[in-house]
């Protein structure tokens, strides 16, 4: 039980890292596009693209919600816990189980109000780029819904675990 126990954390981890590297290339894309478009406006040799301000404002939106996720997961998203030192640890556990199942339900409605707008939106196409579907540009959404999800799952059973263990400490007494 362990080893599966460890597998599932090690699956966790990879899809942490994964979504990380896959942030960082797009901030690497981002500055490479928009350093190029400044330089094209002042060094006459250097073209600037029609497409970089859309193709920054997507490599933008795409870190943000995949970003979000990682934040989720390490649970550094904006909270409010200053009152939470002047309540009791069982009603405070318990307001970070209904917090959990929040996110949760706001991270299956970007997944199942999401995926059909992007697919929506694919109809239309990207301005400067009309071989591109604007699908890309809403994608992320969905995505990071399915990664949310993933990760407070994991976040929940934790904080069920936590509840859980304070409760059986505290009848145990």
């Amino acid at each position: 039980m362990s080893d599966n126990k460890k597998e599932k954390k090690g699956i966790l981890d990879q899809l942490y890292r994964i979504i990380k590297v896959i942030c960082q290339l797009f901030l690497i894309a981002e500055i490479c596009i928009t350093s190029m478009a400044v330089a094209g406006r002042y060094i006459s040799f250097i073209p600037d693209p029609a497409w970089s301000e859309e193709m920054t404002l997507t490599c933008m939106i795409y870190m943000a919600f995949i970003g979000a996720s990682l934040a989720v997961r390490k649970k550094t998203h904006i909270r409010m816990t200053s009152l939470d030192q002047y309540m009791p640890a069982k009603l405070v556990q318990g307001i970070e189980i209904f917090d959990d199942l929040l996110v949760m339900a706001f991270s299956l409605m970007m997944v199942f109000v999401g995926f059909p707008y992007a697919i929506g939106a694919g109809k239309a196409a990207y301005v400067s780029l009309p071989a591109l579907s604007r699908f890309w540009l809403y994608a992320p959404v969905p995505f990071a819904g399915v990664a949310m999800c993933i990760f407070q799952l994991e976040t929940l059973v934790k904080d069920i675990k936590i509840f859980l263990k304070k409760e059986a400490e505290i009848s145990g007494q």
